[in-house]
């Protein structure tokens, strides 16, 4: 005689959310990821961030169907009792398999082999004309030829994070580290702990990291109320500095962005300098110590001191595009504070993600965040097949009647610069006003 099931409801699963007692459900089996969750590929805060609920979504979403034959030694023995899926969740997971029917996970295309001889020739140009030529505007084109190898580094430093690009595992790990640490000097480890956070708790303010920018940008108001960042275990201050950057924001956006590579160089520092369990923590600090011997030994080649912060300065602002394209997809999205819900995935991901508008020929530049929707509903997906299932997500979109938010890229920057002028606005005027300091002072006196 088989023996029945052992249910439990969703309010026992839920008191299993935290480090040590680590519960989580799939189709309704419940699984205990408290030990695993050390060991986790995609780091401990995903799992963190879902425990206590059924990931169903989550789980095929950043999974291959492989995966499911692991998933039993953790099986507790116990069913979740109300496990019913939305309709929206049947219809996303259906997408799911049908793409996976057509092989499209697997096939990579000849995207990687494009990118990598790309970036290839824009390195060799740059090093080329630093130390080949003379002439001031050479090196000044060179500086702007060495952004554009970032910014196509960091595609394929993204890609190799989501899937293999690779033919296996090993070389994968190597285009991580080569793309990430070596050639970009920023730590793989940090990128992935990072935005595995973001694609989890995509806009939520106090767990995703990617919208965590105080005391310089805040996308909302209610970060005015000092939240607590749930990723960085850290209180948000919204104090007087904070308020007089944030109320000049939508001004000093662009010029901070042109910067933002600094602020990666020093995540990745503190990440692998901290006592923080990092996975192959010598091979990222290796990597991150290339690029800091054949960069600046580039930079020295230059004649003069004048050239050589030209060339720093006009190679980081021109990366500065691409770090533009990463809050265009979301600071202008709807924004909740809170952990991430799983029963609400495909919402969610929809809600908090803003594609953008642009024509075949201008993939190469937009990386395949231009189907930021796309990307975060499939992250396993080559980005050469986002356009050709983006259909299929805005039909699934309409079904359920739910925001597929898409605007020209001049569009999407006005409606960040907006979005950040509106919560500037408010920090001038915010009813509880914080003391203020010297500066605000000198600057908002009037007379």
């Amino acid at each position: 005689m088989a023996e029945s099931k052992r249910y439990i409801p969703r309010e026992d699963l839920q008191r299993h959310n935290k480090p040590g007692d680590l519960w989580i459900s799939i189709q309704s089996k419940v699984y205990d990821v408290s030990e695993w969750s050390k060991y986790h590929p995609g780091g401990e805060t995903p799992l963190l961030s879902l425990a206590g609920q059924d990931v169903t979504d989550a789980f095929v979403a950043y999974h291959p169907g492989s995966a499911w034959q692991y998933l039993d030694k953790f099986f507790t023995g116990y069913y979740l009792s109300d496990s019913a899926a939305s309709e929206v969740s049947k219809d996303y997971r259906k997408l799911v398999a049908e793409i996976a029917k057509m092989g499209l996970f697997e096939k990579k295309g000849h995207c990687v082999l494009y990118t990598f001889s790309f970036m290839i020739i824009l390195f060799a140009l740059s090093v080329y004309g630093v130390l080949c030529s003379d002439s001031f505007w050479v090196h000044l084109l060179s500086g702007g030829l060495m952004g554009l190898f970032w910014i196509q580094s960091g595609w394929m430093g993204h890609d190799s994070g989501h899937y293999q690009i690779m033919s296996t595992p090993r070389f994968n790990r190597f285009a991580q580290v080569l793309t990430g640490n070596c050639l970009a000097g920023i730590s793989i480890a940090w990128w992935k702990w990072n935005h595995n956070a973001h694609h989890i708790a995509c806009n939520s303010l106090d767990f995703d990291p990617d919208l965590q920018h105080m005391p310089f940008f805040a996308v909302s108001s209610k970060l005015f109320n000092s939240l607590k960042s749930c990723f960085y275990d850290r209180k948000m201050n919204f104090d007087s500095a904070s308020r007089f950057l944030v109320s000049y924001q939508h001004w000093t956006f662009y010029p901070v962005m042109c910067l933002a590579r600094l602020n990666l160089f020093a995540q990745s520092f503190l990440l692998l300098s901290s006592k923080r369990k990092v996975a192959n923590r010598v091979q990222e600090i290796l990597g991150i110590l290339v690029f800091w011997i054949w960069f600046p030994l580039l930079v020295s080649c230059l004649p003069n001191c004048g050239e050589r912060v030209m060339f720093v300065v006009v190679s980081f602002s021109v990366t500065g595009i691409q770090h533009v394209q990463f809050c265009l997809n979301h600071f202008s999205a709807i924004v909740y504070v809170g952990p991430p819900c799983s029963n609400d995935w495909f919402g969610k991901q929809t809600v908090g993600t803003l594609n953008i508008d642009s024509s075949s020929w201008m993939d190469w530049f937009h990386g395949g965040l231009q189907f930021q929707i796309e990307h975060h509903l499939f992250p396993r997906l080559p980005r050469c097949h986002l356009r050709k299932i983006a259909p299929f997500v805005k039909e699934l979109c309409k079904k359920h009647k739910l925001p597929y938010n898409s605007a020209s890229f001049w569009k999407a920057n006005a409606l960040t610069i907006g979005t950040l002028r509106s919560a500037a606005l408010l920090a001038r005027d915010h009813s509880k006003p914080v003391p203020k300091n010297l500066v605000w002072e000198a600057v908002n006196t009037h007379g």
